[in-house]
Protein backbone atom coordinates (compact mmCIF):
# COMPACT_ATOMS: atom_id res chain seq x y z
CA UNK A 1 0.00 0.00 0.00
CA UNK A 2 1.25 3.78 -0.61
CA UNK A 3 1.25 6.36 2.19
CA UNK A 4 -1.77 7.76 0.63
CA UNK A 5 -4.31 4.73 1.10
CA UNK A 6 -2.44 4.06 4.56
CA UNK A 7 -2.93 7.44 5.99
CA UNK A 8 -4.45 10.66 4.87
CA UNK A 9 -4.49 13.81 7.49
CA UNK A 10 -8.16 14.71 8.15
CA UNK A 11 -6.83 18.25 9.51
CA UNK A 12 -8.61 17.35 12.47
CA UNK A 13 -6.12 18.94 14.97
CA UNK A 14 -6.30 16.16 17.08
CA UNK A 15 -2.82 15.48 17.72
CA UNK A 16 -2.18 19.09 18.50
CA UNK A 17 -3.82 18.11 21.27
CA UNK A 18 -2.56 16.68 25.09
CA UNK A 19 0.06 17.28 27.17
CA UNK A 20 3.37 16.10 25.88
CA UNK A 21 5.01 18.77 23.17
CA UNK A 22 6.97 19.06 20.14
CA UNK A 23 10.81 19.68 20.25
CA UNK A 24 12.50 22.21 17.63
CA UNK A 25 16.27 22.30 16.62
CA UNK A 26 17.84 25.48 15.62
CA UNK A 27 17.03 25.43 12.02
CA UNK A 28 13.48 24.73 12.38
CA UNK A 29 12.85 27.89 14.61
CA UNK A 30 14.63 30.08 12.58
CA UNK A 31 12.12 28.85 9.99
CA UNK A 32 9.26 29.47 12.28
CA UNK A 33 10.55 32.81 13.27
CA UNK A 34 10.86 33.81 9.65
CA UNK A 35 6.97 32.41 9.01
CA UNK A 36 5.92 34.38 11.51
CA UNK A 37 7.85 37.25 10.79
CA UNK A 38 9.40 37.27 14.18
CA UNK A 39 13.09 37.82 15.85
CA UNK A 40 14.11 34.58 16.82
CA UNK A 41 14.67 36.08 20.62
CA UNK A 42 10.44 37.18 20.47
CA UNK A 43 9.54 33.62 19.03
CA UNK A 44 11.21 31.73 22.12
CA UNK A 45 10.38 33.82 24.17
CA UNK A 46 6.47 34.09 23.26
CA UNK A 47 6.25 30.58 21.90
CA UNK A 48 8.68 28.06 23.35
CA UNK A 49 10.75 27.22 26.48
CA UNK A 50 13.27 24.98 27.26
CA UNK A 51 14.12 21.88 29.36
CA UNK A 52 17.43 21.22 29.69
CA UNK A 53 19.35 21.03 25.94
CA UNK A 54 15.94 20.44 24.24
CA UNK A 55 13.43 23.41 23.21
CA UNK A 56 9.57 22.88 22.53
CA UNK A 57 6.57 23.95 21.75
CA UNK A 58 5.14 25.57 24.52
CA UNK A 59 1.27 23.86 25.54
CA UNK A 60 -1.93 26.31 25.98
CA UNK A 61 -4.81 25.32 27.63
CA UNK A 62 -4.24 21.57 26.57
CA UNK A 63 -3.28 22.05 23.03
CA UNK A 64 -0.28 23.26 20.47
CA UNK A 65 0.54 27.12 21.08
CA UNK A 66 0.13 27.00 17.38
CA UNK A 67 -3.28 25.63 17.04
CA UNK A 68 -5.66 27.70 15.95
CA UNK A 69 -9.24 28.50 16.48
CA UNK A 70 -10.04 27.40 13.25
CA UNK A 71 -8.81 24.23 14.33
CA UNK A 72 -5.95 24.05 11.81
CA UNK A 73 -2.26 24.77 12.44
CA UNK A 74 -0.99 28.16 12.42
CA UNK A 75 2.43 27.07 11.53
CA UNK A 76 1.67 24.50 8.58
CA UNK A 77 3.73 25.39 6.11
CA UNK A 78 6.58 25.29 8.25
CA UNK A 79 5.92 22.91 11.21
CA UNK A 80 8.97 20.86 12.49
CA UNK A 81 9.99 17.79 11.46
CA UNK A 82 8.20 15.69 14.71
CA UNK A 83 4.68 17.22 13.78
CA UNK A 84 5.10 16.41 9.78
CA UNK A 85 6.33 12.86 10.94
CA UNK A 86 3.18 12.05 13.21
CA UNK A 87 1.29 9.59 13.31
CA UNK A 88 3.70 7.62 11.13
CA UNK A 89 6.00 8.07 14.02
CA UNK A 90 8.78 5.22 14.95
CA UNK A 91 7.60 4.63 18.33
CA UNK A 92 5.34 1.84 16.87
CA UNK A 93 8.03 -0.28 15.33
CA UNK A 94 7.98 -3.42 17.17
CA UNK A 95 5.53 -2.45 19.84
CA UNK A 96 1.60 -3.53 18.17
CA UNK A 97 0.01 -1.59 21.09
CA UNK A 98 1.86 1.58 20.69
CA UNK A 99 0.20 1.33 17.16
CA UNK A 100 -2.95 0.02 18.11
CA UNK A 101 -3.48 3.28 20.36
CA UNK A 102 -2.00 6.07 17.79
CA UNK A 103 -4.37 4.11 15.59
CA UNK A 104 -7.08 4.63 17.70
CA UNK A 105 -6.17 8.13 18.57
CA UNK A 106 -5.97 9.17 14.46
CA UNK A 107 -8.72 9.26 11.90
CA UNK A 108 -6.45 9.45 9.50
CA UNK A 109 -5.29 6.01 9.17
CA UNK A 110 -7.16 3.23 6.77
CA UNK A 111 -8.43 0.48 9.11
CA UNK A 112 -7.88 -1.94 5.99
CA UNK A 113 -3.82 -1.15 6.46
CA UNK A 114 -1.90 -4.05 7.94
CA UNK A 115 0.42 -3.55 11.11
CA UNK A 116 3.13 -4.60 8.85
CA UNK A 117 2.46 -2.14 6.20
CA UNK A 118 2.59 0.87 8.32
CA UNK A 119 5.81 -0.17 9.96
CA UNK A 120 7.10 -0.44 6.28
CA UNK A 121 5.94 2.65 5.86
CA UNK A 122 7.17 4.03 9.05
CA UNK A 123 11.00 2.84 8.03
CA UNK A 124 10.36 4.38 4.24
CA UNK A 125 9.98 7.80 6.06
CA UNK A 126 13.01 7.36 8.72
CA UNK A 127 15.18 6.61 5.62
CA UNK A 128 13.94 9.50 3.23
CA UNK A 129 13.90 12.35 6.30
Amino acid sequence: MEKETIFECKCCGHCCHGTATVSVNAEEQQKIADFLKMDLSALRQEFLLTKGNRTEMKIVDGHCIFYGNDGLCKIHPVKPFHCKQWPLHPSILGDINAYNAIKKDCPGFNDEASYEEVCQLVMENRIQD
